[in-house]
């Protein structure tokens, strides 16, 4: 009745539901491997057959040596070294499987959570914080991947061993499991209040884990700042406490783990010590041989440790579904759209020697915390124009580059890239236009603020963004950026080495190197935001003349707190009071004194 109302408990509360939910989850992944898993499972049973006849030729050695059975030495003895050698066999074979599916599970495990995280809606992924994210990513992967190999097959295992044990014993003295038997309740009593403990401890220490890779993953992002600020003895500080708060949550479980630890060890050598005794009264009574005596010793140790290696495998469990529902929270949120893929690219093939352009009409957004930042937007950008987006920091220049990317998704309005040329839908239609959404993110190229340089050469930092460029389409597009002055000037030129984030030149060099790489990939609308902000004004205002004397048609759309430029731009618009206004020259000219 007790166990009856605190199922019905567990099902109200929703936890053995979430549970479930949580091996469903697996199952889902573990199931393209089921014939591996049956291979590893077949070889552990091999072994554990094996072991049996192991113990039945030490039975018939020990009763040939106490006279209690008429036998050939030579033959059991050659039995015996056939069989241990046959373990060995069967044990590094299983190794060796085990390595190669653990890796081969783990790595397209990892393949598919990276990539169902890279198509998850960023707005909602960008709540975690990196650091997190990695650790879900490597950790908990891990967790699973190792608990999809080992938990079947080892369950399939330990029963087997626990069923032919028990058979054999049974068959022959059922004295002996009797004796087993008697401390597996309150092993399973304590290992029920375990799993408890294993699971609140397993959450604690992901999610420390999770602060220590978040904090390290920032404190090594930003070593500039930290030693420019002298912070160092702060973020030291700041790591022990961390290291303090992760080793008190482990030793608060292994001491529970340890007092479990040592009382079942006390109750497994109580046990051996009755077989032992219990044993010797039978063979002192004649029952049973020696050797009979040694069998069910060894069958009794093999029962108790089959039973506490199933009841083991339930922390694993535990374990997993921990990580299944931390990866749960990531690849179940939203994902991009990116279903008319196949009409963009239709679409881009019918329009990119004329253009295309930008609309986004009456648009709303505001942020999941509730803060509004655009009502009723208005922006409309063409081919061989420049569009500059101005307005104080925080106004929401960036924000408005995120929606025409579709990073972050409009709250209303419309949003839309159209052509001259019209194009044929894949259901048949002709349109002129596509929705602004992530598969039409293809046809953009975009400069964020900050340093996007990454470690390799200039031209494999090129390449990145277009693998078949040549040298002289680099060299082109570096010339178009202000950049090639100081590339050629460099030992190597394009196969100079930068460090990671461009470590070895100057941020307005970096930023050249950022708009060339857009430059490159050449795409029919190109976005700026901020790029230009570490340049002087000469050289800025020569790299937005050196884009729009360009003949491909190309759409720009750059954000900037500095005004000087926007004399060469065809339209201003102002962000001010959650609408995009049009600035007229004397607004603009008005704009560029006041700076």
């Amino acid at each position: 009745m007790g166990i009856k109302n605190s199922l019905k408990r567990k099902i109200s509360e929703g936890s053995l539901s979430n549970f479930l939910n949580h091996l469903r989850w697996i199952y889902s992944y573990a199931k393209k491997y089921w014939k591996k898993i049956v291979i590893y499972t077949l070889l552990g049973l091999m072994g554990t057959f094996l072991s049996l006849f192991s113990g039945f030729a030490t039975r018939d050695m020990v009763d040939i040596i106490t006279g209690h059975q008429v036998g050939t030495l030579i033959a059991t003895f050659a039995f015996m070294i056939g069989v241990t050698l046959g373990n060995t066999i069967i044990n590094q074979v299983s190794n060796y499987i085990s390595s190669k599916i653990s890796i081969t599970v783990e790595s397209d495990l990892k393949a598919e959570i990276f990539y169902k995280i890279m198509i998850t809606d960023w707005e909602s992924l960008s709540e975690y914080h990196t650091g997190d994210i990695l650790t879900r990513w490597n950790s908990d992967v891990a967790i699973i991947s190792n608990g999809i190999l080992n938990f079947v097959p080892n369950f399939v295992v330990f029963t087997s061993r626990f069923v032919v044990a028990l058979i054999v014993m049974l068959q022959n003295d059922w004295t002996f499991a009797a004796i087993t038997f008697l401390t597996m309740p309150l092993s399973i009593f304590l290992s029920k209040h375990m799993m408890k403990k294993m699971r609140e401890n397993s959450l604690k220490t992901m999610e420390i884990t999770s602060k220590i890779s978040g904090f390290n993953q920032e404190t090594f992002s930003n070593i500039q700042t930290i030693k420019s600020f002298s912070l160092v003895p702060q973020y030291i500080k700041r790591l022990h406490t961390l290291q303090k708060e992760y080793f008190l949550i482990n030793m608060k479980y292994q001491r529970a783990a340890i007092w479990i630890a040592i009382f079942n060890i006390l109750l497994s050598t109580l046990v051996s010590y009755l077989a032992y005794g219990w044993g010797i009264y039978r063979v002192w009574s004649n029952v049973i041989t020696y050797g009979t005596m040694t069998l069910f010793i060894s069958l009794s140790g093999t029962l108790s440790s089959a039973v506490n290696s199933m009841i083991s495998l339930f922390p694993m469990l535990i374990k997993m579904s921990t990580s299944a529902q931390r990866l749960m929270d990531l690849v179940e949120m939203p994902l991009e759209d990116f279903s008319n893929d196949s009409d963009v690219k239709e679409f881009a093939k019918q329009n990119l020697d004329t253009g295309i352009s930008i609309c986004l009409d009456k648009v709303n957004y505001s942020y999941k915390n509730g803060n509004e930042v655009f009502k009723g937007a208005s922006i409309e950008a063409n081919p061989h124009e420049a569009i500059a987006l101005v307005g104080p920091s925080g106004e929401g220049k960036t924000t408005m580059l995120r929606l025409i990317l579709a990073l972050i998704n409009k709250k209303g309005g419309e949003a839309e890239l159209y052509g001259e040329n019209s194009f044929k839908t894949e259901d048949g239609k002709e349109e002129k236009s596509i929705p602004l959404n992530a598969a039409a993110r293809q046809l953009f190229s975009y400069v964020p603020q900050g340093n996007t340089m990454l470690s390799g050469t200039i031209a494999e930092n090129m390449r990145f963004v277009k693998p078949d460029a040549t040298d002289e389409e680099i060299w082109n597009a570096l010339d178009m950026a202000c950049a090639k002055d100081f590339v050629e000037k460099m030992a190597d030129g394009i196969n100079s080495e930068l460090k990671e984030r461009g470590g070895g030149i100057s941020e307005g060099q970096a930023q050249r190197l950022s708009i060339a790489r857009a430059l490159l990939r050449k795409s029919p609308l190109l976005l700026l935001d901020e790029a230009t902000s570490a340049l002087d004004v000469a050289t800025e205002r020569r790299v937005l003349k050196n884009i729009m004397k360009d003949e491909y048609p190309r759409t720009l759309i750059v954000t900037t707190h500095r005004p000087t430029v926007l004399s060469a731009c065809n339209r201003v618009y102002a962000i001010q009071d959650k609408k995009c206004k049009v600035l007229n020259e004397e607004e603009i000219n008005e704009l560029v004194r006041a700076f």
